[in-house]
């Protein structure tokens, strides 16, 4: 699986490790359930930790250790839930993370403009879209009506 970041194809650094596996050496991403259980030593390891939430946890949960996580990754369980979407911007205004938002798991093709509107920058793309694909995908919303976190000028600011 391709791994994009701020538009480009980009190497991880990071290990995805299950709740039951060993620690590596590195930059690891692990649950919630595990960030909270192990949030000390995972912290005091001087490597960066990232947190994957599954649709229905909030980052509101990782509180005020989001400033010490370099990276979220958002979990689209299925396309139709929308809630990752939220979560983003959720992120990027309300909370002020200024780290890493990636997407991974069922999102589309036609979500890809939208997921950085709203916040992603780094994005673990399913089989279903190339790279090639996902920079097509980035260039089909030129024109927005809505305001939203990646600062483009709506419509009606065009038209004033």
């Amino acid at each position: 699986m391709a791994l994009i970041k701020n538009g480009t194809v980009a190497s991880d650094p990071y290990t995805d490790v299950a709740d039951d596996a060993v620690l590596p050496a590195g930059p690891v991403i692990v649950s919630l359930q595990r960030f909270r259980a192990e949030r000390d030593g995972l912290l005091a390891r001087n490597t960066p930790v990232g947190v994957r939430l599954a649709p229905d946890q909030s980052p509101e949960a990782l509180g005020g250790d989001l400033d010490r996580l370099p990276l979220v990754v958002l979990e689209f369980a299925k396309f139709r839930d929308g809630r990752p979407l939220s979560w983003a911007r959720l992120l990027r205004t309300r909370l002020k993370f200024t780290g890493e938002i990636r997407a991974t798991g069922d999102f589309l093709y036609d979500q890809i403009a939208f997921m950085v509107r709203v916040g992603f920058d780094a994005f673990e793309l399913p089989a279903s879209v190339t790279p090639a694909l996902f920079q097509r995908a980035l260039g089909e919303m030129t024109l927005v009506y809505q305001p939203s976190t990646d600062g483009k000028k709506t419509i009606r600011e065009l038209r004033d």
